[in-house]
């Protein structure tokens, strides 16, 4: 696996495919982020914000849509995936 970009900008939805992706791959940054906010408590408007790139105020559906998504993807990659386990994926 590259070096995953740190700050990647992120879809609607995250995958729902029952392997890993490209997508996966690529915002490993992100999700280890969601997955730290959630631990810390942090209000999922701020997270959207500041590591989706979403604005909640404007767009309250999609950025909320968008942070359920992620944070389950987030903890279906490191639960299921394995990608933070170093078994690669293709």
């Amino acid at each position: 696996m590259r070096k995953p970009p740190l700050d990647p900008d992120v879809a609607d939805a995250a995958p729902t495919d029952q392997m890993l992706t490209v997508y996966d791959e690529q915002h490993v940054v992100t999700y280890m982020r969601l997955l730290q906010a959630e631990s810390e408590g942090a209000d999922w408007r701020e997270v959207a914000r500041i590591v989706l790139h979403l604005d909640p105020e404007r767009e309250p559906r999609r950025a909320r849509s968008a942070y359920q998504s992620h944070l389950a993807r987030a903890k279906w990659v490191t639960e299921q995936g394995r990608l933070l386990r170093d078994t690669g994926s293709k």
